[in-house]
């Protein structure tokens, strides 16, 4: 119901936006693609309330280009295939100048070629499939782009983490055998771990609709594993982290990717105390605190996706500045001008893209789950 009322909420407040531009210059529109249900929608909600909470901003500063801009905001509903009819509408009936979203690597991989046969830019929040931006050739995807790490740096982060951190020399691993994302930053925690000297004593599979890993940690526990790295999204992850503790097993470490969700903590209770979370941001960090607690008086409700919030909110402003950088809201101009983006101060990190359209040199934020089943500033880390 929750949801409902939020995807509600952002339809309505959209629809004023859009009926008070009649009046003026035609606004420029940017799509967002977020899943507003299924199950990823946790994140999806958060990012489209925060881009909308910048485009608010913009407009009452009077827009850009002399324009209003207008967020048009489509539900993947948490799937590839319906991503795909909704950036369809943005493109042909929508007329949106650049697409913002999606959280997911498979949904923008799904994308990409209807984005680039547009030249429309598209970039992503947490699509760390190394895919989304460079495609099987080595091939620079021209309207294809992310404001995350990608899952080599990621992944080589986990691997550093694990053995130079926390010391743990056999890792299991627990990864959705049908998502992009978990499929890559597998194979780069892999590579990574075994160089530093790990040993890979386990590992198991899973599929989207599972909802029981008993067998599978079974598996896990009689490795010998004293780590285990968890490379999926949220839900997964919490009822893995709930079944290995009640099956005993008390003592392993566990460090996953970004694909972690405060309402993960909601699922698996007391079981995800001491686990460790690689991600953007955290819900400390004092230059984003005000923007947290702005999020929470306009939709009421608590901020508990701060990551999604923190990556959308600089996502929207970093488009705001290249359409301006652009001079013109047309889709070739705006694409330039995110490639060429170089020392953008935003909030959480000092964007400058590379060759390939990630951003360059990125720190990853540690994140460890306190007795008050919260996560809490870690570290900060940078491959060696």
């Amino acid at each position: 119901m929750r949801r409902i009322v939020l995807c509600i909420m952002l339809a309505l407040a959209l629809m004023t936006s859009a009926a008070a531009f009649a009046a003026g210059p035609e606004p420029i529109k940017i799509g967002y693609l977020a899943a507003l249900t299924g199950e990823y929608a946790p994140y999806g909600i958060a990012e489209a309330n925060s881009a909308k909470m910048v485009i608010d901003d913009v407009n009452a500063s009077g827009g850009v280009l002399g324009r209003p801009l207008e967020l048009v905001v489509y539900d993947t509903k948490s799937r590839p295939e319906d991503a795909v009819n909704a950036v369809r509408r943005m493109i042909e009936s929508d007329r949106v100048v650049t697409v913002m979203g999606a959280n997911s690597s498979s949904i923008n991989l799904a994308t990409a070629p209807l984005v680039d046969k547009a030249q429309i830019p598209q970039i992503g929040t947490a699509t760390t499939n190394p895919l989304v931006t460079v495609d099987e050739n080595g091939k620079v995807r021209p309207y294809s782009f992310r404001i995350c790490f990608t899952d080599p740096y990621q992944g080589t982060l986990a691997a550093e983490f694990a053995m130079t951190t926390l010391g743990k020399d056999k890792a299991a691993i627990l990864h959705n055998v049908g998502l992009d994302y978990a499929q890559g930053l597998r194979e780069f925690f892999k590579a990574s771990y075994t160089k530093l000297g790990g040993t890979i004593v386990a590992e198991e599979g899973y599929r989207d609709s599972d909802v029981d890993f008993r067998a599978q940690l079974a598996t896990v526990k009689n490795s010998g594993a004293n780590i285990l790295f968890l490379p999926g999204m949220g839900r997964d992850m919490a009822l893995i982290v709930k079944q290995a503790r009640e099956l005993g097993m008390a003592d392993l470490a566990v460090v996953g990717g970004d694909g972690y969700g405060e309402f993960m903590n909601d699922i698996a209770g007391e079981a995800m105390i001491g686990t460790y979370w690689i991600t953007h941001t955290d819900q400390e960090d004092p230059v984003m605190a005000p923007i947290f607690k702005r999020y929470e008086d306009i939709y009421k409700e608590e901020c508990k996706e701060f990551g999604n919030v923190t990556l959308a909110y600089d996502l929207a402003n970093w488009v705001v500045d290249a359409i301006g950088r652009a001079g013109a809201a047309e889709g070739p101009a705006i694409a330039k001008a995110l490639a060429d983006t170089k020392g953008l101060e935003l909030k959480h990190v000092t964007l400058t893209m590379d060759e390939n359209h990630d951003p360059y040199n990125k720190p990853g934020i540690i994140l460890k789950i306190g007795d008050d089943m919260r996560s809490h500033f870690f570290m900060k880390v940078e491959p060696k």
